[in-house]
């Protein structure tokens, strides 16, 4: 028998609803499948994000890999192609996916030592800007989500997202972020993106320092890759010190990086206002940060 952690359970039910309520009714069923199709013995205790399980295993010929059980959406749909073309290069080796049910078996790296563990913060953030320099070197694939496709739904649904937010402040820097957006919208870029690269996504392994882990791959410019490391580890007085140290870093032009970067506060904002939640003040500072004074 799988134990199902309750923490994810109640995220599938707050997130997905009946589907997600679905997932987890028949993960243990699922679980067992697979152990037996990819001839795997579970080798520890169940672990879990927001949205998936994740069983280490070992495989028959010996090697320690995990069993990744996930509901496949929107931001997960692409997760096997990105890993398929980072091919293990900075990135969780994928060792065999079912297109079916979106199953996937990966390479298991160290658990114990994530990035968001090294004591020191501004170290952690050059380990990000290293590792998007490295996976965004590369074009997308097609057929993934693109930014271009994203950025424009944000445009049209901010005047009506605003009349919801009662501090003038606040809208007025939403404002600020949705025009910075307008200037660059043209020019969405081609990279393959990871998306959510904060410092519980990154694992040590034996074969590399650091590899990033659980992509939601976009196709677009690496200035939307930044905010992440901004706002985990939250340090106001640091946020332009990242800011610049990881746009060098990627060798980002900083207005363009920046525009993009206060278009990812913008849509994390949309998706607070539109869940009825307070607008989290650690985003609205990073833009502060970023935007300059006031105008």
């Amino acid at each position: 028998m799988i134990d199902i952690p309750e923490e994810l359970a109640a995220s599938q039910a707050k997130y997905n609803g009946d589907a997600g309520r679905a997932f987890i009714a028949r993960l243990p069923e699922l679980a067992a499948d697979f152990l037996d199709r990819w001839e795997l013995r579970l080798d520890g205790r169940p672990m879990h994000g927001v949205t998936a399980l994740i069983l280490p295993v070992v495989r028959a010929d010996g090697t320690e890999a995990v069993l990744k059980l996930q509901l496949l959406d929107e931001e997960s749909a692409g997760e096997p192609v990105a890993l398929r073309v980072w091919n293990g290069d900075g990135a969780v080796r994928l060792l065999d996916h079912d297109e079916t049910t979106h199953t996937m078996l990966l390479e298991r790296l160290d658990p114990a030592r994530m990035l968001s563990h090294l004591p020191d913060s501004r170290a952690a953030a050059l380990v990000i800007a290293q590792l998007l320099a490295h996976l965004t070197a590369t074009p997308a694939p097609p057929g993934l989500r693109h930014l271009a496709d994203i950025a424009q739904p944000m445009l049209d649904e901010t005047p009506r997202a605003l009349t919801q937010v009662p501090d003038p402040e606040a809208r007025h820097l939403l404002a600020d972020c949705a025009a910075a957006v307008r200037e660059v919208i043209d020019a969405p870029g081609d990279r393959l993106l990871h998306w959510d690269l904060h410092y519980d996504n990154v694992l040590a392994a034996d074969r590399a320092p650091w590899l990033a882990i659980d992509p939601k791959p976009l196709a677009g410019d690496p200035g939307f890759e930044l905010l992440p490391a901004l706002w985990n580890r939250y340090d106001p007085d640091d946020t332009l010190w990242r800011f610049d140290a990881m746009t060098d870093t990627l060798g980002l032009d900083r207005p363009h990086a920046r525009a993009w970067t206060l278009g990812r506060v913008l849509q994390n904002c949309l998706w607070d206002i539109e869940d009825g939640r307070p607008l989290q003040p650690q985003q609205l500072e990073i833009a502060r940060h970023l935007r300059g004074p006031a105008h």
